[in-house]
């Protein structure tokens, strides 16, 4: 193109370099919105009648590739310009950093489109949400760590874009001194919680809206990120808590193979009343709830003491939330039965009851 420029000021029309460069750079770019809108034109028929995967990617992307195809026509009208060297060789550079980071905008949305579309197969509101749980649990540890590569590797392209950051990178990996045992050292968490991340993503001892018992707290896992796991705690409060915290310590996930649990109800009461009858009202209350699943129902005498009975209650439910709720409506409806039908099995101290006897016996004797 410069040499086309010349033959045309040898023919006696005289250009400046900056009307001739301004000339370059608006028929490329007019070339290549051309070629981008006949491409994505092709493109959009082309997945008219595929997956809808496809049809958002093609969408989605169409912006930025117009940029970046921009980009990449702009450093080639820099280079066939008549620009100086130094002029030339800067524009070049930073388009090639516009490029670079384009196409990781690029991957991150394509990333978020195919993730998108393939969670919504899976629905965590429904009765049974176990799979849908795992697969969540999985894509969104994913994501984090391919959102943290993609970053990485786009600020590492960027970087050795500059000579004197590379050149000062190879000097590094060649050394392997001090300075990388500094870098490994401050890098630790980070790397830590890493690992972790892609540990808890193949094992899964943790899922989104996983029940858990942590901490002395009981909440559902609302979260997880690439470094940290935020809790959501019964009373609303957050509980966060770093991705390594669950591989090295123990905590409780009541959630890991089924939603379902057993409650446990303890009554204590006076010896004098019939197990039979408490055992035929939890019976009663169980199958008027809509909280019970009709799965486990048991009702046994536990323990002995000096002066109560300890009686057990096992009923379970569907989840968790529905388990604790079904426990308070057991205890709520057998305490108001016993109240009103065996107001005399309710604790006492037979000791005191004995005294009063005696003392009402010489009151009505004297």
């Amino acid at each position: 193109m410069s040499d086309l420029v010349n033959d045309i000021r040898a023919q006696g029309i005289w250009l400046p370099d900056w009307v001739a460069s301004i000339g370059i750079f608006a028929v490329v770019v007019a070339l290549s919105l051309f070629f981008h809108r006949v491409a994505f034109r092709l493109l959009t028929r082309l997945v008219a009648s595929r997956d809808i995967i496809w049809r958002s990617l093609v969408s989605r992307l169409e912006g930025m590739a117009r940029l970046a195809i921009l980009a990449a026509a702009l450093g080639f009208a820099a280079t066939i310009s008549p620009l100086t060297e130094y002029q030339a060789s800067t524009l070049r550079h930073v388009l090639l950093i516009a490029f670079i980071i384009l196409v990781a905008w690029m991957a991150k949305t394509a990333k978020h489109i195919w993730m998108t579309v393939y969670l919504r197969r899976f629905k965590l509101d429904a009765e049974d949400n176990l799979f849908a749980r795992k697969h969540v649990t999985q894509s969104r540890i994913i994501e984090r760590i391919a959102d943290m590569i993609i970053v990485v590797v786009t600020i590492s392209a960027c970087m050795m874009t500059f000579d004197a950051v590379k050149q000062y990178g190879v000097s590094l990996l060649a050394s392997a001194g001090v300075a990388g045992i500094v870098v490994g050292l401050a890098l630790q968490p980070v790397l830590k919680n890493l690992f972790a991340g892609i540990q808890l993503a193949i094992t899964q001892p943790i899922r989104i809206d996983d029940a858990l018992l942590v901490e002395g707290e009981w909440g559902n896992v609302e979260e997880i990120t690439s470094t940290y796991v935020v809790v959501k705690i019964w009373d609303w409060r957050r509980l966060v808590l770093p991705l390594s915290y669950f591989i090295e310590n123990p905590f409780q996930n009541w959630t890991r193979e089924s939603a379902s649990l057993i409650g446990t109800v303890m009554i204590y009461l006076d010896y004098s009343v019939p197990v039979s009858a408490i055992r035929a009202k939890a019976e009663e209350i169980l199958a008027g709830s809509k909280l019970w699943d009709r799965r486990v129902a048991n009702v046994a005498v536990t323990d002995f003491r000096e002066s109560v009975m300890e009686i057990r209650i096992l009923a379970s439910a569907s989840n968790s939330g529905r388990t604790f709720d079904l426990r308070c409506e057991i205890r709520e409806k057998l305490i108001d039965f016993i109240q009103r039908e065996y107001p005399q099995a309710l604790p006492q101290l037979r000791a005191m009851l004995e005294g009063r006897e005696e003392r009402g016996r010489k009151a009505a004797a004297e």
